[in-house]
Parts: C-alpha cells; sequence; structure tokens
C-alpha cells in the first residue's frame, strides 16, 4: 500500500443512516495517514451532535440542501447537486472522489471515482417484499446502473452486496471487497439478563417489529433503542417491549455493555455496524439467516429466519438458558468483531485510491501532470 500520490480525497456521505457513522470514521483513519477529507454531506441537515462528531474527527462538513436519490421524487435535487459537486471538485482540486451514493458517478469529473455501494433500493426491495422493485424505481435503477458502470472503482462492504450489484447492473470494470470498520470503545458496566436491539422499529429491512412481537415468549425483558413511530404516523406497540426512543451515542454504547443477548432477525443488512458495536462490546449475537451476515458472523452468532416468530423466540431462549453457550458466543463475537477495524478499513481504501490515481496517469499523462 502507498499513499504518497493521495493527499486529498472529496467524499459524499449523508447524515441519515450508518453511511455517516462510516464516513466519520473512515475520514478520521484518512487523516491519520495524512490525506485530507472534504466531507460533502447532502439530504437531511445534520443534527447539532453530528456537526459536533464531525469537528471531533477533524472534518468540517459542507452541506449541501438536495434531495437524496432513494428518496421521493429527487432527480431535480440530484441533479442540482452535480452542479454543486463539480464546483467543490474544482474547488478542492482532490487527487479522488469518492463517492457513496450511484447517481453521482457519470459527472464530468476531473479525479478518478472510486464508489462505494452501501446498499440498494433493488437488492433492498426483494429481501423486504419477495419481489423485484415495481417500475416507479425505473429510473433510479437506470441512473444507479449508469453510475456504476462509469466508476473506476466499485466496493462494496460484503461479497453479498458485491454479488448483489453486478447480478442487478452488470458487470462492473472492477469490483473490491472492503468491509467496514468502525472506531468503537466498549464501556465496561455490569452484564444484566436482558435482550437489546437497536434500530428504526419500523423498518422492514432490519425487522425489529418481528422482534417485538416474538417477545412476549422470551423470558427475559427486550429493549428497543430508535424510533417507534413511522413517519407516517403509525406507532408500533408491545406490552412485553421497553422502547427507549433514540438514544444518543453514549447511551447505546451503555445498552451494548448491560445487555447480555443482542438481536437483530434483518431480512436485509448489507454490513451491519450495529452488530460490530454490539459484539465488541461482548453481547451474544442472534441474527438474520441472510448471506451478508452469514459471511461476517458464521460461527460467532446464532442465525435465525427472518420471518418466523418463533424461531427467534426459541434461539434467544435457548441462549437465555444455556449461560455457558451464551458465554461462548459472546467471546466469539468479540474476537470475530477484532476483524472489522478502521486501521483495515483505510489501508482498503487508500490502496483503491492509490489504484485508480495510477490508472489515469497511465492512461492520461497529460492530465496526471497538469493535476
Amino acid at each position: 500500500m502507498s499513499a504518497e500520490r493521495i493527499r486529498r480525497v472529496l467524499m459524499t456521505a449523508d447524515g441519515v443512516g450508518g453511511v455517516w457513522t462510516y464516513a466519520l470514521d473512515l475520514a478520521r483513519g484518512l487523516s491519520e495517514q495524512d490525506v485530507a477529507v472534504d466531507l460533502a454531506v447532502m439530504g437531511p441537515p445534520l443534527s447539532d451532535d453530528q456537526r459536533r462528531d464531525a469537528i471531533s474527527a477533524g472534518i468540517t462538513p459542507i452541506e449541501g440542501p438536495y434531495r437524496l436519490e432513494w428518496m421521493d421524487a429527487p432527480w431535480a435535487d440530484v441533479d442540482r447537486a452535480s452542479r454543486w459537486l463539480l464546483d467543490l471538485e474544482r474547488a478542492l482540486q482532490p487527487d479522488a472522489v469518492h463517492l457513496n451514493g450511484f447517481c453521482h458517478g457519470p459527472l464530468p469529473w476531473r479525479a478518478p471515482v472510486v464508489m462505494v455501494g452501501h446498499s440498494c433500493v433493488r437488492s433492498w426491495w426483494r429481501a423486504v417484499h419477495g419481489a423485484d422493485a415495481p417500475s416507479g424505481w425505473d429510473e433510479y435503477s437506470r441512473r444507479v446502473k449508469a453510475g456504476l458502470q462509469s466508476a473506476a472503482l466499485v466496493a462494496a462492504p460484503s461479497t453479498a452486496m458485491a454479488a448483489e450489484l453486478e447480478s442487478d447492473y452488470g458487470p462492473l470494470r472492477e469490483m473490491r471487497v472492503i468491509p467496514n470498520g468502525r472506531d468503537f470503545t466498549p464501556a465496561v458496566l455490569p452484564r444484566r439478563p436482558v435482550v437489546f436491539s437497536a434500530g428504526r422499529v419500523w423498518d422492514e429491512a432490519k425487522n425489529i417489529d418481528t422482534l417485538c412481537a416474538a417477545a412476549s415468549e422470551i423470558s427475559w425483558p427486550v429493549y428497543v433503542a430508535g424510533d417507534h413511530r413511522h413517519p407516517r404516523g403509525h406507532c408500533a406497540a408491545s406490552g412485553y417491549v421497553h422502547y427507549l426512543g433514540r438514544l444518543g451515542a453514549a447511551q447505546v454504547r451503555q445498552w451494548y455493555a448491560r445487555a447480555s443477548i443482542y438481536a437483530l432477525p434483518a431480512r436485509y443488512e448489507p454490513f451491519g455496524l450495529s452488530v460490530v458495536e454490539a459484539a465488541r462490546s461482548g453481547c451474544a449475537l442472534v441474527l438474520g439467516d441472510i448471506r451478508s451476515l452469514r459471511e461476517n458472523w458464521n460461527g460467532a452468532a446464532l442465525f435465525v429466519p427472518p420471518d418466523n416468530r418463533r424461531a427467534i423466540a426459541m434461539a434467544i431462549q435457548s441462549l437465555i438458558d444455556d449461560e455457558p453457550l451464551r458465554n461462548e458466543l459472546a467471546s466469539r463475537a468479540i474476537r470475530r468483531a477484532q476483524q472489522f477495524t478502521v486501521e483495515a478499513m483505510t489501508a482498503g481504501y487508500l490502496d483503491a485510491y492509490d489504484r485508480v490515481v495510477r490508472a489515469t496517469a497511465r492512461h492520461h499523462p497529460v492530465m496526471a501532470v497538469a493535476r
């Protein structure tokens, strides 16, 4: 690995979900390798906490009020964001552009593009609904395909996600799997006999509502951190679940440390940063039996069919009833989580940037000298 050619990266991000955490961890890792990161943030405005987190990572986010490509009726905003991003590139002169979305790939970038496929509506829709995405997503699919096929290199956080992208959009110029890493120091608190989960209860991909439905058959209390009120007004409710609402990062960290079992019976999870955090905190894991989670946690978790409430309850209860097994799985999860470091993730991206910059220099020597 060599970072000699890479001194500045323009990276896109949003503050909606795990991409924000990923972007800050990667930006922090890159800065430790003397690579400056300019973070162009689209989507809803960042919270004050998110801005403070960025500043603590040495990043001053550049915010643009543009809808994200997977939102309703986004295309006018996506196109306006295109002009904004190109202006940023001209002003900042990065050595590489890192896109955490698809649809801005075909822009006339001066620097080579590394694109990361964190998730995709088409694969999400199949996993959640068991069918292809409806025709209303055709424009999204067209733009995503154009973006993927224009990137110098596409990265995915798991082999499973890489396979979904190439299955849906065709062979790509170069595909790499770079697992996410997490800069996470566990809290140290007395372990309690509770089951914990974190995520939006109404998110059909995370499938926490099925865990909540199974709670009546679980002898330990179940605690869930995250929104349980759907944006359209529906409120998930179960008399057997303790809903904690939205918690700050420090509070979630404390719940990981307290809980003996972390359950995420996901239908769709291309990587799963919350699983890494729970594992590093010493929780025994009960996870949805899907390809990506098997890829990362096989042998270090119990796996359950996501739509089988009874099976979810039985798996969790089996760990409650068998303390040696619970402790063994927690130990295995801790060891497995040690693979998913920010250092390893940073090394993977530095190598990817270096590769596309070198390829640009070979094929466009005049442009490389000009930069």
